[in-house]
């Protein structure tokens, strides 16, 4: 079992779809590992900087998701998409 649960904001889930399929499946199995820890080191993961509580991890060289806590079990999928959508936060 997972040490998190994974949940979607609508805009994560429009920016998805818009994605290729080999993108897809490189994000798919980067969220399972965010689920089971996301301290992993290939995620890379860190806090946005000028944020309280929103963090990037990486996908690939330039896939980015962008992700909160919502509690202690429970992570939001905010955004995914290559690497400029960090400047919309």
């Amino acid at each position: 079992m997972s040490a998190y649960r994974i949940t979607y904001t609508e805009r994560f889930k429009k920016h998805y779809k818009k994605l290729h399929h080999n993108e897809k499946k490189q994000i798919k199995r980067k969220v399972e590992m965010l689920a089971e820890n996301p301290k992993h080191p290939s995620l890379r993961c860190k806090r946005i900087q000028g944020t309280n509580n929103l963090f990037e991890c990486s996908v690939n060289m330039d896939i980015r998701i962008i992700w909160f806590y919502e509690d202690d079990k429970l992570i939001m999928l905010v955004d995914v998409g290559h690497h400029d959508i960090l400047n919309q936060y």
